[in-house]
């Protein structure tokens, strides 16, 4: 038999991301649970044997009363990107289109692909903005159209009124994503009523995550708020014991300690603060970001390309066709790590 501790010690080497303060390409929180989820979890492990409820009414009802909607406006998925893998199977047909931004999150052109779903995509503006205008556009000949708010890879918030505008642009048979896997991040004034959208616009499907703020990466806990009638056309697609047993556990504690959920985002988003006000006063710019990442757009070809920075500095790193690197948010070493990388190279480009 294969002795405790060396198992213990093969956990920690095939999760090295769990304790690495250079792994930032994922967004993941650098916090561990919070102890009354952990507690939760170990908890959990008594009942494994079980199944979980078939279709995951319980979680749908706890997530329904905590945002304040009815339940059957929620949906249930493994993170945010299964929920919208949901929407993608249910709304769509072979050979339909899908409009995005690019760059944009991964996971969208993937379960485009995997939907057969032909992809448009539209240039992010010169300040990492989504080009509303052109999604409209483009929304006019696609299926489904993908709005990240704020934006994935760079952080930018559209604002509510400019959000609007688009939604009325956007044809009615036409299906809108609207991800808020980040919205935690954002400061409460440029949060937007769920409930109040999605009655004007029974079209839109607010898609939303427990792994970001929550720290919940790896259970896999997402879900989406929708219109009655759109939701129920997603719920037919929920995969009959397809919500983890650990899911209820997990989030309940998560919301009876709201308030030590706010104290890390609230320190996450100041480390962020920090990071960027550090690279700014080296000449480094950054989008102006409302999530747990920072944005290096393109160097524009002064100095060596972001993904060679990184590269000799030992950091994972998210970098982008475009030149562009998205950072996470991790601890302060983390930061201090990103600043030393950063400062190398402009050092290296002054002298040359």
């Amino acid at each position: 038999m294969q002795p405790v501790g060396r198992f213990a010690t093969e956990i920690d080497e095939a999760f090295p991301n769990a304790i690495d303060p250079l792994a930032l390409s994922l967004n993941e929180n650098p916090f561990p649970p919070l102890p009354a989820v952990r507690s939760a979890l170990i908890r959990s492990i008594h009942a494994v044997n079980r199944y979980p409820e078939f279709l995951p009414e319980r979680l749908r009802g706890l997530i329904a009363n905590r945002i304040g909607l009815p339940a059957d406006r929620v949906v249930l998925g493994a993170g945010a990107t299964g929920v919208a893998l949901q929407a993608l199977h249910a709304l769509t047909t072979p050979g339909d289109a899908i409009a995005m931004a690019s760059p944009t999150f991964d996971g969208y052109p993937i379960i485009a692909r995997m939907a057969r779903l032909k992809s448009l995509t539209v240039p992010l503006e010169r300040n990492g903005h989504n080009d509303l205008d052109s999604l409209a556009d483009a929304a006019a000949s696609a299926r489904v159209v993908v709005v990240c708010r704020p934006h994935n890879p760079t952080g930018t918030l559209a604002p509510g009124a400019a959000l609007l505008r688009f939604l009325r642009r956007v044809p009615r048979d036409t299906f809108v994503l609207l991800d808020e896997a980040y919205i935690e991040f954002a400061a409460p004034e440029h949060w937007i009523d769920v409930s109040a959208l999605v009655a004007r616009f029974p079209n839109v499907v607010v898609v939303r995550t427990f792994s970001k703020a929550y720290g919940l990466a790896g259970l896999r806990i997402g879900y989406g708020v929708a219109s009655p009638e759109l939701a129920a056309t997603l719920w037919a697609q929920q995969l009959p014991f397809g919500v983890a047993i650990t899911s209820l556990l997990a989030v309940a504690a998560s919301y009876n300690a709201e308030g030590q959920l706010l104290q890390r985002i609230q320190a996450i988003n100041a480390e962020r603060r920090y990071l960027q006000m550090r690279l700014s006063a080296t000449g480094i710019y950054t989008t102006d970001a409302h999530a747990n990442f920072v944005y290096l757009p393109s160097r524009g070809g002064r100095g060596r390309p972001w993904h060679e920075v990184f590269a000799d500095s030992g950091l994972q790193v998210r970098c982008y066709a475009d030149g562009g690197a998205r950072i996470t948010v991790g601890n302060r070493a983390s930061s201090l790590a990103v600043l030393s990388a950063t400062g190398k190279a402009t050092l290296g480009s002054r002298m040359r």
